[in-house]
């Protein structure tokens, strides 16, 4: 990006100059935290208190979403067309 330090009549301007160069910056930095997002494997129990356990693996996967990650939580999705009690799944 061009950002000139003096102004159309060639006057010095260090302001309008920092002002446009620390918005460029900032823009630079959301591209590259928006460009990468890690996949995070979510690990927690799901048998046993299964209404409790899947609570807390929602709140966890909320948290990773809230911290620019992508949770991969497989013991919430399989259930939802899975049956544990059949041998066959």
């Amino acid at each position: 990006m061009g950002i000139d330090k003096f102004d159309h009549e060639g006057y010095s301007d260090p302001t309008t100059y920092e002002a446009l160069t620390n918005i460029h910056r900032e823009e630079v930095a959301a591209d590259k935290k928006a460009a990468y997002l890690p996949l995070v494997y979510v690990c927690s129990p799901y048998a046993g208190d299964i209404e409790n356990n899947v609570k807390n693996v929602k709140a966890y996967s909320r948290y990773a979403v809230k911290e620019n990650a992508i949770p991969v939580t497989p013991h919430l999705f399989y259930p939802q067309f899975m049956d544990d009690g059949n041998d066959a799944e």
